[in-house]
């Protein structure tokens, strides 16, 4: 699956450093340990550096780490189209690494990564908003490999009917998925459509406790709207259901236990 057409040259761009001397490297696993021993040591220069030695021989993590690293601007200029590209390595490399193998997280996270871009574009480059695109970056993600937050995102696309036809009920199969795997964003909204019965049965019961859970694991600063939407969802409900969603919840709970 080739993702990024249009760059003249893909890997050079992705590489800024690639110019500079490499080396004092006994292997790609010693470059991404030290790589990881400078990130951890607060020394971004140098992680980069040896990061990029090991993504240069197609090393998986690096790879990773330096999209992240690009896309978050964390110790180098923030870079959406250098994150995209090394994102796109990874896909365009390892699109049929199976599931359950020590790499396949990372390039299901990467698959995900790059539905984000396509959904919206990159300004100023040649990666374009592709809503078709995205949607087949987030399923691959969210089927294949059975990712989270390739889940969440298939699921935001159906809720809103954003380059797939709107269905609150497939959206709520995806978003369950994800909710099971513990993804708390996901476990809100599943939550708020049980209360409200969109797209499936009203189990208002049930809605909160998935509310509760989402709220309860939730960052109380970057997701405040679980907050919110749990709140206002337990003001409304009757007590009846606020008994059966703690009854819900210590079941969770104990067979997570």
């Amino acid at each position: 699956m080739k993702t990024n057409e249009g760059a003249a040259n893909p890997i050079e761009a992705a590489n800024p450093l690639q110019s500079q001397p490499q080396g004092g490297f006994k292997s790609v696993g010693d470059a991404f340990r030290s790589g990881i021993r400078d990130y951890n040591a607060g020394d971004k220069t140098g992680a980069v550096r040896a990061l990029q030695y090991a993504a240069m021989q197609g090393h998986t993590v690096s790879l990773w780490k330096l999209g992240r690293m690009f896309a978050e601007g964390d110790g180098v200029d923030h870079d959406d189209l250098k994150a995209f590209e090394y994102f796109s390595q990874i896909a365009d490399r390892y699109a049929d690494e199976s599931p359950g193998t020590r790499q396949a997280p990372f390039v299901s996270s990467a698959f995900v990564a790059l539905g984000g871009y396509f959904l919206d574009g990159i300004a100023g480059s040649y990666v374009k908003a592709d809503v078709s695109r995205a949607v087949d970056m987030f399923q691959y993600a969210a089927s294949y490999y059975g990712d989270p937050d390739g889940q969440y995102a298939l699921a935001r696309l159906y809720l809103d009917g954003q380059g797939v036809p709107k269905d609150p009920r497939q959206a709520a199969r995806w978003l369950k998925l994800a909710a099971e795997k513990g993804h708390r964003q996901a476990q809100a909204l599943l939550g708020n459509l049980l209360v409200s019965g969109q797209g499936v049965p009203r189990q208002p019961g049930l809605g909160l406790m998935w509310l509760t859970l989402a709220r309860d694991g939730s960052d109380a600063d970057k997701d405040a709207w679980i907050a919110e939407l749990h709140d206002k969802n337990f003001a409304a409900a009757s007590e009846a259901d606020r008994k059966q969603a703690l009854s819900y919840l210590e079941q969770y709970i104990r067979k997570k236990q």
